[in-house]
């Protein structure tokens, strides 16, 4: 396989395995592009991204633009002659004079079987419609949100207690994977981009915190989903009184138990809350305010609540 001058361009967790990986491989990665360093956390200290600390780690040139619109940022970038650029989760849009530039084009490793669920947030909107599978599509980017064409796919199935931190995890170390196998295809000519289908396209709205509250009108088996897709961002919560509690994790419990109670009741002292359909959802790790992950039962006789209180 030709060794490659590659511009990587990624920003969160997900795109560290990938970059390892194209290092790894001993293409020459000529820079790392990745979004600039933000206050974070309660002392809004400034942190750096996971791929500027990864990039620095290996010794690579780390560049922070806040725009890619900018032309002298584009001369910069043309300046580095890369046969390809690899995207993974950047979160900046590359205008169609940076698309331009490489050779092999822009590559972009994208966390849903496309045509399903592109744009922001695809894997957690996978978990959260109950999809049976995911995957990731390596494709051409176009001035589209991820309407370019498809070079490779791949499947993962999405398991019952899957969270969107444990896929996350799998897809990101699927997709280093792939990286590599469709550049070493592309450059052998071995592997032709594919246009997307026009049937089944659905789109991955970016999530919001108060997407994370729980409607106890819904059915369990979404509020399980729910649940899991937003573990552990931006997590799920629920009202008691004026205090947010987080739901960790929680489990599906059967009709009989559901009907005991109108949605959103507590049932027992398990921490078990009847749901509008489909049974009850029993809360098995939360989070309250300024507390410690706890079991629901723990929390519960912390909060001294009687069975037959209304959450909202």
């Amino acid at each position: 396989m030709p060794k490659l001058r590659i511009v990587f361009m990624g920003t969160p967790d997900f795109a560290v395995p990938a970059l390892r990986a194209l290092h790894d491989a001993g293409h020459s990665l000529v820079a790392v592009y990745c979004q600039p360093p933000k206050p974070a956390g309660r002392g809004q200290a400034v942190r750096k991204t996971p791929v500027q600390i990864a990039a620095e780690a290996l010794g690579l040139d780390v560049r922070t633009p806040a725009t890619l619109r900018d032309p002298v940022e584009q001369e910069t970038l043309k300046a580095l002659y890369p046969d390809v650029i690899v995207v993974a989760a950047y979160g900046l849009i590359l205008p169609q004079a940076v698309l331009d530039i490489p050779p092999m084009g822009c590559l972009n490793i994208h966390g849903s079987l496309l045509p399903r669920w592109r744009g922001a947030a695809p894997l957690h909107r996978a978990l959260l419609a109950g999809d049976a599978q995911t995957g990731i599509t390596i494709m051409q980017m176009d001035v589209g949100l991820d309407t370019g064409p498809m070079l490779m796919k791949e499947a993962l199935p999405i398991t019952e207690v899957m969270t969107a931190q444990s896929l996350h995890d799998d897809m990101a170390a699927l997709g280093a994977r792939m990286i590599v196998k469709a550049l070493e295809a592309v450059s052998a000519g071995t592997l032709s981009a594919m246009p997307q289908p026009s049937e089944g396209v659905t789109y991955a709205a970016k999530l919001s915190r108060e997407e994370g509250r729980i409607d106890w009108a819904k059915s369990a088996q979404e509020l399980e989903r729910q649940v899991r897709a937003f573990y552990p961002w931006p997590s799920s919560f629920f009202l008691c009184g004026q205090e947010k509690i987080k739901v960790l994790k929680a489990s599906l419990i059967d009709n009989a138990a559901g009907a005991a109670g109108a949605a959103g009741a507590l049932l027992d002292e398990q921490m078990t809350v009847a749901c509008g359909s489909g049974g009850a959802l029993r809360l098995d790790i939360v989070q309250r305010e300024g507390k410690k992950p706890a079991s629901g039962a723990d929390a519960l006789r912390g909060l001294r609540l009687a069975v037959g209180t209304f959450f909202s």
